[in-house]
């Protein structure tokens, strides 16, 4: 459900600040100052004069292109650290000029080089053979072990060797890369020591970019090759992030407040600051703060509704709930507990604001789609609710199959290419099960696709059955990776936002032995509380 609102979404009143000048000559009353001194807007000025200096010096860089692989270093840094889009010209120039000169690339250069133009390549959408490679391998087709010295090559291949799309030297070059990241650490200086764990334990592509910034920056602070203004513009940039989801927080605690409906279901989820992060890594930018905010509201509504199925409703209740959902109309029947009519009411009304927004910015109105959306999802909630009562164990292909009717009821755009929807949907729903937690204060069960495999496969353990759940997800990224690399179907926005919210599953569903999300955790405190 969030993922097609992501898709419809994308396709601030500046308000003069207030003169504080005495108004009344009459008067000789002296009141509070209630603005800046002039040291602090000269402070304010300052800043913003340092900030432009520094993106001009960083424009010049780009441009001089003295050496190309410090080129490269550059812009990787620049991706790495979130700043890129200041520089979109400047790179896309850089990128277009390796595409052109990939074969010297691929015939000479090291193993880092050839490994950060590959990802850089793909990135942008060029997909690049992997065959690339094939120079640094033996006459079996493993990678040669003298290349295990060269530290800042095996983390360069390491990165690279997630952007697979189902290659047999990609697979290789990160059993390869691995292997001696681990057996390396202990023998690293600090700084670089954390950066490989680092790398080992959030790898590049499959994390999230403003998480991986924040630990890239880290890197830049302790090391002696700091990098000046590119630094600078990231530190400033992402303490400016951060001060603003701090506000759309309080925003979302106040709306939460006074929507009063959490304190009527004891057993329903509380967990606003879980929902905002889907939102702040799903949207990201301050052009997209009215979105980010209206998207966890609808997180908010997708949760208490699953919980509302698993463990709150009864059967009759949910039967006509259902109803009401499909026929999606202004009122609700008498029939219907209070707490499930404001709970549609609310619901309706949000989906309409949600409507005006998108009419409002593209011209389009997508209540009838926002509308086929939650009426899929509850639709799906029953078909669960319905197995768990009759006590049924579906077939693994139903379990998944079950609810995919949301991406055949959406806008054009999805029907012409579901494919980054339906991977992300099932690594979704995949990583929920393989959690096997039961998320906090709730007693209900709704099944899993473990249970399902299980029962198929009599004979097969837990852990085996894990691993094949593990096994799934790799290939549905390889999936949405050919889908990234190949197709640009999509706009990059939207690949982007997508990849954001699968990167942030295994995020939402890590839970460790004592039922807690430790990583999860980490994200919030470094992304939303540390202080640069």
């Amino acid at each position: 459900m969030a993922t097609h609102l992501v898709a419809l979404s994308f396709s601030s009143n500046w308000s003069s600040p207030r003169i504080c000048a005495a108004r009344n000559l009459r008067s000789n009353k002296t009141y509070p100052r209630a603005c800046s001194t002039n040291s602090q807007l000269d402070q304010l000025d300052k800043s913003f004069i340092n900030h432009m200096e520094n993106l001009k010096k960083v424009k010049s860089m780009l441009s001089q292109r003295n050496n190309q692989l410090e080129t490269l270093i550059t812009v990787d840094s620049l991706k790495r650290l979130g700043i890129d889009y200041h520089f979109n010209e400047e790179i896309t120039a850089i990128i277009d000029s390796l595409h052109k000169n990939l074969n010297n690339i691929s015939q000479r250069g090291d193993m880092f080089a050839a490994s950060l133009s590959f990802r850089l390549l793909r990135e942008a959408g060029y997909f690049v053979p992997s065959n690339m490679f094939d120079r640094f391998t033996d006459e079996k087709g493993d990678f040669k072990p003298c290349l295990c010295k060269d530290m800042r090559g095996m983390l360069s291949l390491h990165d690279s060797s997630y952007l697979n799309t189902g290659e047999d030297i990609l697979y290789k070059a990160n059993e390869f890369s691995r292997k001696h990241l681990k057996s390396s650490i202990r023998h690293l200086e600090p700084n670089l020591r954390t950066l490989v764990r680092d790398s080992l334990e959030h790898p590049y592509h499959m994390s999230l970019p403003s998480y991986k910034a924040k630990q890239y920056l880290s890197y830049l602070e302790r090391s002696s090759q700091r990098i000046g203004a590119i630094e600078e513009i990231a530190i400033r940039e992402f303490n400016l992030n951060q001060e603003l989801h701090q506000k759309e927080l309080k925003v979302l605690a106040r709306w939460w407040k006074n929507f009063g409906l959490v304190q009527q279901l004891t057993y329903a989820r509380d967990q606003l600051l879980k929902w905002y992060m889907w939102s702040m890594t799903i949207f990201q930018g301050p052009q997209l703060s009215e979105h980010r905010i209206l998207l966890t509201k609808v997180i908010a509504f997708i949760y208490l509704i699953d919980d509302i199925f698993d463990v709150i409703g009864s059967p009759d209740e949910l039967r006509i709930f259902t109803e009401v959902i499909n026929k999606w109309e202004n009122s609700t029947p008498e029939s219907l507990p209070d707490y499930m009519r404001a709970c549609y009411m609310a619901l309706f009304n949000l989906t309409s604001e949600i409507a005006h927004l998108i009419t409002k910015e593209h011209g389009l109105n997508p209540i009838n789609s926002l509308k086929k959306s939650w009426v899929a999802l509850c639709n799906a909630f029953m078909v669960e609710a319905k197995w768990f009562s009759a006590k049924y164990v579906p077939t693994t292909d139903d379990y998944l199959r079950n609810g995919h009717g949301i991406t055949k009821e959406t806008i054009d755009l999805i029907e012409s290419n579901p494919a980054v929807i339906s991977c992300t949907a099932t690594i979704l729903r995949l990583w929920d099960d393989l959690g096997s937690a039961k998320d906090e204060n709730q007693e209900g069960f709704d099944g899993s696709y473990i249970e399902c495999y299980m029962k198929e496969n009599p004979h097969c353990s837990t852990h085996n059955a894990r691993e094949h759940v593990m096994h799934l997800i790799s290939k549905k990224w390889e999936e949405l990776n050919k889908e990234y690399f190949t197709q640009r179907t999509f706009s990059p926005d939207f690949i982007g936002a997508s990849l954001n919210f699968t990167r942030m599953v295994r995020v939402m569903y890590g839970y460790d032995q004592q039922q807690k999300l430790p990583m999860l955790e980490d994200y919030a405190n470094l992304l939303l509380f540390a202080k640069m």
